[in-house]
C-alpha cells in the first residue's frame, strides 16, 4: 500500500483524500491538510515512485488508480478526493472508473487530455546533483541553482531529498521512462455524475476554454473557479484561498 499521512479530524463526513503532483510528496501538502483537518479527516498520499512510497517499474494511471483505491477503501469509502496535476489526472480516471467510491472531487489545475511540455530538464537536474559534497538541503539548492532559473521550483524540488541517505526520494529512471505516459490520458470511458470542481491559477496554462466541452462530458457536474495571482502550483501560490476553494466546495460543515 501508498504511504499516507493522516491528519485526524472529526468522522462525520467523508474524509478528504489528496493526490500530490510529479515530483511531489504528501508532506507539500502538510500545511493545508493539517488546516483542513479542523473539520475533517484528512489523508495525504505519497504516489509510488515518491516520497517514502513503494517504488515500481510501472509509472501509468491504471497503476496509481489501483493504488488510490486500495488506500481509500483502507481508511473507508467514499471520500471527497482532490488531485493535483498528476495526482489529478489519476483522481478523474478513478472517478470515472470507481464512481462509488468518491463522494465529491476536485481538480486542481490540470485536464482530462495529454500534454506536450518536457520535463525531462527537471529529471536531468536532479540526476546531476552530487550527494558527495551534500550536508543540508540548502547545498542541494545551491547546485539544482546552476541548472534551473526558478528558485519556487528549486525549493519545492528539495523537499523530496533524503538527507540521511543523500539520496532522492523520487525514482527519476522510472520517471524519466514512463513520462510519456504521465503526460498523457489514458483512454477511458464512463461519466462521473457527482459534483466536480476544476480549479485553476489564473496564470496558468493548463486548463484551457476549449477543453470545458471535454471536461463537461466527463464530469456533467463540474464547476469552474480561478485563483488570482497562482501558477500551477496554484496550492503554494495562494495555499489560505486555495484552502477556502476547498471549504467552499466540500461544504460549510468544513
Amino acid at each position: 500500500m501508498l504511504n499516507f499521512i493522516e491528519h485526524d479530524g472529526p468522522r462525520d463526513g467523508p474524509p478528504i483524500v489528496i493526490a500530490h503532483g510529479l515530483f511531489g510528496s504528501a508532506r507539500n501538502w502538510g500545511v493545508i491538510a493539517k488546516r483542513l483537518s479542523s473539520a475533517r479527516r484528512v489523508v495525504v498520499v505519497d504516489h509510488r515512485n515518491h516520497g517514502h512510497s513503494p517504488w515500481a517499474e510501472s509509472h501509468r494511471y491504471h497503476d496509481l488508480v489501483q493504488d488510490l483505491a486500495e488506500v481509500i477503501e483502507h481508511i473507508g469509502a467514499p471520500c471527497d478526493l482532490v488531485g493535483h496535476s498528476m495526482g489529478g489526472k489519476a483522481a478523474m480516471v478513478l472517478a470515472v472508473t470507481h464512481p462509488e467510491i468518491v463522494a465529491r472531487l476536485c481538480i486542481a489545475d490540470i485536464a482530462p487530455v495529454p500534454y506536450d511540455h518536457d520535463q525531462s530538464a527537471f529529471i536531468h537536474a536532479m540526476k546531476s546533483v552530487d550527494f558527495s559534497t551534500v550536508h543540508k538541503r540548502s547545498d542541494v539548492k545551491d547546485q539544482l541553482a546552476n541548472l534551473i532559473d526558478d528558485p519556487v521550483l528549486q525549493t519545492f524540488f528539495v523537499q523530496s531529498v533524503d538527507i540521511e541517505n543523500k539520496c532522492w526520494r523520487l525514482n527519476l529512471d522510472v520517471l524519466a521512462r514512463e513520462m510519456p505516459h504521465v503526460l498523457g490520458f489514458p483512454n477511458v470511458s464512463g461519466r462521473f455524475e457527482k459534483l466536480t470542481l476544476f480549479l485553476t491559477g489564473a496564470d496558468s496554462h493548463y486548463v484551457q476554454g476549449e477543453v470545458r466541452p471535454l471536461i463537461k462530458s466527463m464530469f456533467p457536474q463540474a464547476r469552474f473557479a480561478k485563483l488570482l495571482g497562482a501558477g500551477h502550483w496554484l496550492h503554494a501560490d495562494k495555499p489560505r484561498e486555495f484552502e477556502a476553494a476547498l471549504r467552499s466546495f466540500f461544504g460549510a460543515e468544513l
